[in-house]
């Protein structure tokens, strides 16, 4: 049986991560070098010329991340908003259009919109759980990518792949889906449709808070040689040791998002009980609109919550500043719980847009910790609301 047969967690261990063959090293070496010696003018040595065009700790990471996620071709960057930038600029031209949804990371929409946009390239933001309001977003401009984030950040929106797939091919667009928040481990897009797949790999593909990175996997070739030829002419590339750091990761991110996930799920339910709250936007969750779409092509419901405080931005704010297993700070994905106020941090550049966080909203990203400790970190948070 090939790595690339096997289940999913065989795969993370083995896929790219043959044994070294000189000394029998399980782990393979780290390649720092930046240059290759060559057997004559144009002699290369199984293609390694320059280290920004190819290196083997990043060639064995981008076979890692096509086998988990089913594509034949995958990119390792230096970060996600790099991904994504190439990824772009590699299919789209002044005078196309991009359809993204209205919950969106804000880097991403500050990349499109601010960086892009004066670039030429248009976009609309669309809630994509409409599929006649996308369709119609399409079709009024020259739309060459359809972009979702499904669970969407931090709304925890829930969008149908598959249904969406035919909605942007229909019109001769590429769909694009930001993987993130489900990691390939409880999602695999390229399975239900979609042409690219995107990552952080900041997030729970590295998992551990200690480096900084991003992917794109596909499965055509033609589009995967176009993303190529845009990674090496640019050079967003991700350095050595960050692809090992990554690698590493990715091992056990099937075991880590196993816990993340029933850790979230206990958190929500315990949340849903408090009379200070809102709103619980877990997927998890049967009273979730989009709880039976996440049960059908989702494998868990991840490790993200949303939560909405009824005494508004004050409650919210309380409950962010009086954590102490929680960390407040920026990402998420970690094995270490954090606890983020998106109004005023990561999506802090789409205020005043229709993309805007209500500032009642805090985001916790549950770790791998005892949930007793993560619930009972909560409880004395929220017991700071009325001192």
């Amino acid at each position: 049986m090939s790595a690339n047969e096997a289940g999913f967690n065989t795969r993370a261990v083995h896929a790219g991560q043959a044994f070294e063959p000189r000394t029998g090293a399980v782990v393979p070496p780290l390649h720092f070098s930046s240059t290759y010696a060559q057997d004559g003018i144009g002699g290369l040595r199984d293609g390694y010329e320059y280290g920004r065009g190819t290196n083997p700790t990043r060639d064995a990471l981008q076979e890692q991340l096509a086998a988990l996620e089913g594509g034949t071709h995958a990119y390792s960057f230096s970060s996600g908003l790099a991904a994504e930038d190439s990824l772009i600029r590699a299919v789209a031209r002044p005078g196309d259009h991009i359809v993204l949804g209205n919950d969106a990371y804000g880097g991403t929409y500050r990349l499109i919109n601010r960086v892009l946009g004066e670039w030429g390239i248009g976009n609309t933001p669309v809630d994509m759980s409409n599929l006649d309001a996308v369709a119609a977003a399409v079709a009024a401009n020259k739309t060459r990518i359809v972009w979702v984030e499904t669970p969407s950040n931090p709304m925890m929106k829930i969008t149908d792949i598959e249904a969406l797939a035919k909605v942007a091919h229909d019109a001769g667009a590429l769909l694009v889906v930001d993987n993130t928040f489900a990691s390939p481990y409880l999602q695999t897009p390229l399975a239900l449709g979609a042409d690219v797949v995107v990552h952080s790999t900041t997030k729970y593909i590295g998992g551990h808070s200690d480096v900084v990175g991003g992917a794109i996997v596909v499965k055509d070739a033609e589009l995967a040689e176009k993303i190529g030829f845009v990674q090496f002419a640019v050079g967003a590339v991700s350095g050595p040791m960050d692809a090992f750091l990554t690698t590493r990761g990715l091992k056990t991110l099937g075991v880590r998002m196993d816990r993340h996930s029933e850790n979230a799920q206990a958190v929500a339910e315990w949340l849903l009980e408090r009379p200070e709250v809102e709103a619980v936007l877990y997927p998890g969750l049967p009273s979730h609109p989009g709880h039976e779409l996440a049960a059908k092509q989702m494998k868990k419901f991840g490790g993200m919550i949303s939560v909405q405080f009824k005494g508004g931005e004050a409650a919210a704010r309380k409950v962010a500043e009086s954590t102490q297993v929680f960390t407040l700070a920026e990402s998420l994905g970690g094995i270490e719980s954090l606890m983020n106020y998106p109004s005023e941090m990561t999506h802090a550049s789409v205020k005043g847009t229709e993309l805007a966080v209500p500032v009642n909203l805090i985001r916790l990203s549950c770790g791998i910790e005892d949930v007793e400790d993560l619930i009972a970190d909560l409880e004395q948070a929220i017991g700071n609301i009325t001192d």
